[in-house]
């Protein structure tokens, strides 16, 4: 029995899983969203929102955890940089990720992120300060519940995982989903429309019956004159 043996262990070692979720979390408070499979959203929702809920508290002490949780304080936004000899595939895919990623956070400027003439990063905006700047600011009024896990309804070549779609919580008329409705918003649309339906069907109904009325007591009066 694993009894006290909390979390998922994904088939990897200790410091093979604490190095994964550390890269999916920045990914994550990068682009506000990621696509993976469900057993790791699983794993990495606990793991981002502690480190929210710590961001919250705005402090020296709470600033110090959260850089130890992310193993050192990483450059963000490194991808919003659009090299000078990418192709048009390359640039399309970085403006899909700045107009995602717009959704939720304040992205910097293209000025504020450099490199070198090897292409290696040289100076981008901090995570950590993006952290407590731009997202514990917006979860102030919310205890926990800062992402949900979004179903798909694919799975992965090779080994058929489920795939999912983690994103944070505050922005659902965004770009974030894959653009299909789920199960349940297809059921209540179908409800509101029937809805319409018998409102708009409801008027010509009693009309009908008011113009009926006045006959039948015609009809009953001339029955009680005969």
């Amino acid at each position: 029995m694993r009894h006290r043996k909390a979390g998922y262990k994904l088939g990897r070692t200790t410091a093979h899983r604490t190095a994964m979720l550390r890269n999916m979390a920045a990914s994550l408070f990068e682009h506000g969203q990621i696509t993976t499979t469900i057993p790791k959203a699983k794993a990495l929702q606990p793991f981002v929102e502690k480190i929210v809920t710590k961001a919250k508290k705005g402090d020296l002490h709470s600033r110090r955890q959260v850089i130890s949780i992310l193993g050192g304080d990483r450059r963000a936004f490194a991808w919003s940089h659009i090299p000078k000899d990418a192709d048009e595939g390359e640039r399309q895919a970085v403006e899909t990720l700045r107009e995602r990623a717009e959704v939720f956070f304040d992205i910097p400027d293209a000025d504020q992120v450099e490199r070198n003439r090897y292409g290696e990063l040289r100076k981008a905006p901090k995570l950590v300060k993006h952290i407590f700047e731009n997202i514990a600011p917006r979860f102030e009024d919310r205890d926990g519940g800062y992402t949900r896990i979004i179903k798909l309804g694919r799975h992965r070549l090779g080994d058929a995982g489920e795939i999912c779609v983690i994103q944070f919580c505050g922005a659902e008329e965004g770009p974030e989903v894959s653009g299909e409705p789920s199960g349940r918003r297809r059921q209540a649309d179908r409800r509101t429309a029937y809805a319409e339906k018998l409102a708009a069907s409801r008027p010509a109904a009693e009309a009908a019956t008011a113009v009926a009325e006045p006959e039948a007591s015609t009809d009953e009066s001339e029955d009680a004159e005969s």
